[in-house]
């Protein structure tokens, strides 16, 4: 998302040197959305498709979430015949006649789940899709959605920060047999120890417009970013590494197969990230980060109230 909006200017150049070194680094699931920059994050991901080839990727992309340029605000839809619209358009974005996984991006509070479930049960027997996903669904939801076809992801914000998946979601995952796909698994990047106020992001930062990266909460929530950096100290590497090991043991202690998306721009955190996976966190190392950071410490919304719309529904 953030090669094409959100965080600062985009730079097509920069962004594919790193999806080339992503791949070159054996990481091959690559996340988008029809979202993310109104279709241009697609369009680069095609880039990297036509250089790369097909096969050298698994590619995830979303619907459900319709913008205006340039603005936040949203309409949240699940309607059958847009489902159908906006597949056929990210298939041309990505230059491919099928998409891995095909997500719901966010769920249409008035609409039954049956119906973007039928409609994407459709798409796998036409073979544009092959598996289903869907994002911030609540365990009734993926019981319900699962009734009419298998779901194979659930992709929800997760950190040491945002537990929210902890209260019987990672339990309906495991019932149901779903993978779960964490985002923001590094706080979107504050777990990182990057900033300490709210001046430390640009001017047209969309953080600044999410409760919890207002001055007064980065203060409050400041002690999480200390217990990840002194960890990352005794065993010798980086903030970002020790979240994501977190993140990564969470599997186990759930029994649930988990497989992050940090979101980096460039090659040197996309190294960074990659080498979270050589980084080994004892059973007694991730007590004591829950001890230091248990679930709902973190100070302020994840989403200003735009956002909160569709999450856990």
């Amino acid at each position: 998302m953030g090669m094409s909006e959100f965080y600062g200017p985009r730079d097509d150049e920069q962004s594919l040197t790193t999806l080339n070194r992503a791949l070159d680094l054996g990481v091959t699931f690559l996340d988008t959305a029809e979202t993310y920059g109104l279709g241009h994050n697609e369009e680069l991901v095609g880039r990297l498709i036509a250089e790369r080839g097909r096969d050298a990727v698994t590619i995830a992309t979303k619907f459900g979430i319709l913008r205006e340029p340039g603005a936040y605000a949203r309409v949240i839809s699940n309607d059958p015949a847009y489902i159908r619209e906006a597949c056929e358009k990210s298939l041309k974005r990505l230059g491919t006649d099928y998409i891995d996984l095909y997500y719901i991006h966010r769920i249409e509070l008035d609409r039954p789940i049956d119906e973007p479930m039928e409609a994407l049960a459709r798409l796998v027997e036409e073979g544009k899709i092959g598996h289903i996903g869907i994002c911030e669904a609540s365990p009734a939801t993926l019981r319900r959605a699962n009734t009419v076809h298998q779901i194979t992801a659930l992709q929800s914000e997760y950190s040491l920060w945002t537990r929210d998946p902890e209260d019987g979601v990672f339990a309906a995952c495991r019932e149901l047999g779903i993978g779960f796909v964490p985002y923001s698994p590094l706080g979107r990047g504050f777990l990182t120890g990057a900033m300490n106020s709210t001046e430390d992001l640009a001017e047209d930062d969309a953080r600044r417009s999410i409760p919890r990266f207002e001055d007064a909460n980065v203060s409050r929530n400041l002690f999480i970013v200390q217990a990840v950096q002194k960890m990352a100290e005794d065993k010798g590497c980086k903030p970002a590494q020790i979240a994501l090991a977190w993140v990564i043991a969470q599997g186990q202690a759930h029994d649930v197969p988990i497989v992050p998306i940090p979101g980096t721009k460039r090659v040197q955190y996309l190294e960074e990230n990659v080498s979270a996976l050589s980084v080994e966190l004892t059973p007694d190392d991730i007590e004591e980060l829950n001890r230091l950071v248990p679930p709902g410490a973190a100070a302020g919304e994840r989403y200003p109230a735009e956002g909160m719309k569709g999450l856990n529904a």
